[in-house]
């Protein structure tokens, strides 16, 4: 049971105040950083994604105080959108923190998170949407999924994808996220041939016009296969988040309905 579920339990059974309720839930789930952040620490509890850091924009300092802050009480911080300069930031501020990259995300912080028991398969048209694609498997694998990955499937040699699609049908994943830029033809082409829901991912891969995404989302967003939803350019955290949340909500499913 999460923050949120135990203080309205508490106030439904007579045991905490609403007034004490209300400072609870203020103390607990946001933290405010000298008029710059607003940390909503109880995100996780409440919905099931973690807070994720988005560092453009942000300056090194601000993106090291976040974190620290965030990793006072949690294992771990994903940072989305870095750059090398908010790794030194972090490195600086945090010397003893572990970091890793993946993709364009930086994780700061030690080990895993507990399995879910969901499962996604992620794909990538082509090499060059591995950055965007690594970011939504970051973040679904931080609310416990397991993901699976295959690279480079690309409709531009589409016997390449025989092979995967025979991994996800025994993987047997509860949803699939495809990452492709230039004219985004891989989410449609998966979504009429697998049985679960795909999330495209378009990817700012691409040149001419167009190229910046554009006709990478416009392509899938059009699409006539049915089942394929549709995440902005270059959002990887949104295809992780939406992804993992399909997928744990059927991991907990399958488990009320073995009675686990």
């Amino acid at each position: 049971m999460g923050l949120l579920e135990e203080v309205l339990a508490a106030v439904a059974d007579g045991s905490l105040s609403p007034s004490e309720a209300a400072g609870r839930l203020e103390s607990g789930e946001v933290r405010y950083l000298d008029g710059f952040a607003a940390l909503d620490l109880g995100r996780a509890e409440r919905k099931g994604v973690p807070e994720v850091v988005y560092a453009a924009g942000k300056t090194p300092e601000q993106v090291a105080r976040i974190c620290e802050a965030i990793l006072s009480g949690r294992e771990r911080v994903v940072v989305s959108a870095a750059g090398p300069e908010h790794e030194a930031g972090v490195r600086r501020a945090l010397p003893r923190t572990p970091l890793r990259w993946a993709g364009r995300s930086l994780v700061a912080g030690s080990g895993e998170p507990e399995p879910s028991g969901g499962r996604v398969t992620a794909l990538s048209a082509g090499t060059s949407d591995l950055p965007v694609l690594e970011e939504a498997v970051t973040v679904a694998r931080e609310m416990g999924v397991a993901v699976e990955s295959f690279h480079d499937v690309g409709v531009a040699g589409i016997h390449r994808l025989t092979g995967p699609l025979q991994r996800i049908r025994e993987f047997d994943p509860d949803c699939v996220i495809v990452a492709a830029g230039m004219e985004g033809a891989l989410p449609s082409v998966v979504a009429g041939l697998v049985d679960v829901p795909v999330i495209g991912l378009p990817t700012s891969t691409g040149y001419g016009l167009g190229g910046d995404g554009t006709a990478a989302i416009m392509g899938m967003l059009q699409s006539c296969s049915p089942g394929l939803s549709v995440v902005n350019i270059d959002n990887g955290v949104g295809a992780g988040a939406t992804a993992a949340l399909i997928s744990n909500r059927a991991a907990r499913r399958t488990r009320e309905r073995d009675g686990g």
